[in-house]
């Protein structure tokens, strides 16, 4: 069995994001970038995948411009046996991506398609139903347990009500949550080994998406200060404050 993990280079999750002083975009000048966290995710599990002798073979897949081979060459260190970077400077959207995934799905035919969620930067939760949805594969969103069980993949996803069982038959696209496993680091000899496994590059102008932006950014704001919280001496103060003040109860 095949499977292709998507990854996305981010703006690493401890690093507090800056707006640009115009308020055009984000600040990315001498900022630490990783890999998204739900992508670790994915990679995590189809290297599981694999080591049980369920997969056969992991190919790593990044968007973007040539800076994303290092998030490549982490999930190469991880245990994926190959990486493809489609190389672009345009600004995607998720529709796009998802249409330059859909080529890549079409031409190496993987069983299975694990991607995170979500992308910590944009937050958009888009591009794996999108994918599922232009590759016509079954789909399972949020997973937090997932067997590979003959022909079916078994993916527990959670839900307001609880947890939700889902039978998909294969091919299929899944999202990985946080509690589906926890991803392991690098290790030097790894690392080393990694400079030598296959990394193609691919132009996106070959690919023949139209990568025209649909959506249009405006501005950037950083979100407003939080004001400092205040002790009141009784109940009936609080109501006071809740009713006039923060006007949250009439």
């Amino acid at each position: 069995m095949k499977v292709l993990v998507p990854i996305k280079r981010v703006i690493d999750y401890n690093v507090k994001a800056r707006v640009k002083p115009d308020n055009t975009d984000v600040d990315l000048t001498n900022v630490k970038m990783a890999m998204n966290p739900f992508c670790e995710i994915a990679v995590e599990e189809a290297i599981r995948l694999k080591e049980a002798g369920t997969a056969t073979e992991v190919i790593a897949v990044s968007i973007g411009d040539k800076a994303c081979q290092e998030q490549l060459r982490t999930a190469l260190a991880l245990g994926a046996d190959k990486a493809i970077h489609i190389q672009t400077d345009a600004k995607l959207e998720s529709l796009h991506v998802a249409k330059l995934l859909a080529k890549l799905v079409d031409e190496h035919q993987p069983e299975l398609v694990i991607l995170g969620k979500q992308s910590i930067d944009s937050d958009n939760n888009q591009t794996g139903q999108m994918l599922a949805a232009l590759t016509r594969r079954s789909q399972g969103t949020f997973a937090s347990k997932m067997v590979i069980d003959g022909g079916k993949a078994l993916v527990t996803r959670e839900v307001d009500g609880g947890l939700q069982t889902l039978s998909l038959l294969l091919p299929a696209v899944v999202t990985t949550d946080l509690r589906l496993n926890e991803p392991r680091y690098a290790s030097l000899p790894n690392i080393m080994k990694a400079k030598r496994k296959p990394l193609e590059v691919i132009e996106a102008d070959t690919l023949g998406v139209n990568l025209t932006p649909r959506i249009e950014l405006l501005k950037v704001e950083e979100p407003s200060k939080r004001q400092a919280g205040v002790i009141v001496d009784s109940v009936e103060e609080l109501v006071s404050k809740l009713r006039n003040e923060a006007k949250v109860i009439s």
